[in-house]
């Protein structure tokens, strides 16, 4: 499950238990509006609370981030004290053209973001 709440750059995703492709479908449709408005948009990611998500999830976001949208987005926060999460945000890296942080505190990632 999820919960998005966008501001004016600020599309800000919370994962509560797993990640499934129905919510990662609900937060490209809702990125995909936000991306119409103009400038580049920020995403802030709590994954703090996400248990597991499903292979087809992360399929659908190498598409989003890595081939269609790499370029739309300025700055992602990715919060997290998952070693791995912390890793496949640096790998993200090398494919997306925004400026990827991990935070461990939600606070310190959103004011980032909104900086």
């Amino acid at each position: 499950m999820i919960t998005i709440e966008q501001t004016e750059n600020l599309v800000n995703v919370a994962v509560l238990g797993e990640f499934t492709i129905a919510d990662f479908k609900d937060f490209e449709e809702q990125s995909l509006y936000k991306l119409k408005t103009p400038g580049k948009l920020n995403l802030l990611f709590d994954l703090r609370a996400m248990v597991r998500y499903t292979i087809d999830v992360a399929w659908e976001e190498i598409k989003f981030f890595r081939r269609e949208h790499n370029h739309d987005f300025t700055k992602i926060a990715v919060v997290t004290d998952n070693q791995w999460l912390t890793w496949q945000a640096w790998l993200s890296r090398i494919f997306v053209d925004a400026d990827i942080q991990v935070f461990t505190d939600y606070e310190k990632a959103k004011a980032w973001t909104q900086s």
